[in-house]
């Protein structure tokens, strides 16, 4: 049976596209390609998740968001920082567990997304 290894890409509908593209680009670092995206490779051993949660689900913030991003960071708290220091909406709590640390800020169009700081050597 052939199966899924991995996630080809996370696409996001915006109100405006243009501008949304700049911020992810100005606050995360994005070089963005000429079709407006980026590729990530990812070095041996790095993986994606993908995975479906309930409908109630307080995770991705807001009822009305379909889905949210993942995205890993080096340094989760250096990240924070700095994006708290652009005007970035940051949610202050910060979740430790086997898995790494994770934290969570929101784009311009309200969108949440969560930052990923994988365990030491991962």
């Amino acid at each position: 049976m052939e199966r899924v290894t991995g996630i080809g890409g996370v696409f996001q509908r915006a109100g405006e596209a243009a501008s949304l593209r700049a911020w992810y680009a100005s606050h995360l670092g994005f070089d963005l390609a000429d079709f407006g995206g980026v590729q990530f490779s990812w070095e041996p051993g790095g993986s994606t998740t993908w995975a479906i949660f309930d409908g109630d689900t307080d995770y991705f913030g807001r009822r009305e968001q379909a889905f949210m991003v993942n995205f890993r960071v080096a340094d989760l708290d250096a990240m924070l920082t700095q994006l708290r220091a652009e005007g970035v909406e940051v949610i202050d709590a910060v979740e430790e567990s086997g898995y790494g640390r994770f934290g969570w800020a929101v784009d311009p169009e309200g969108t949440r997304f969560e930052l990923w700081e994988p365990p030491p050597g991962q």
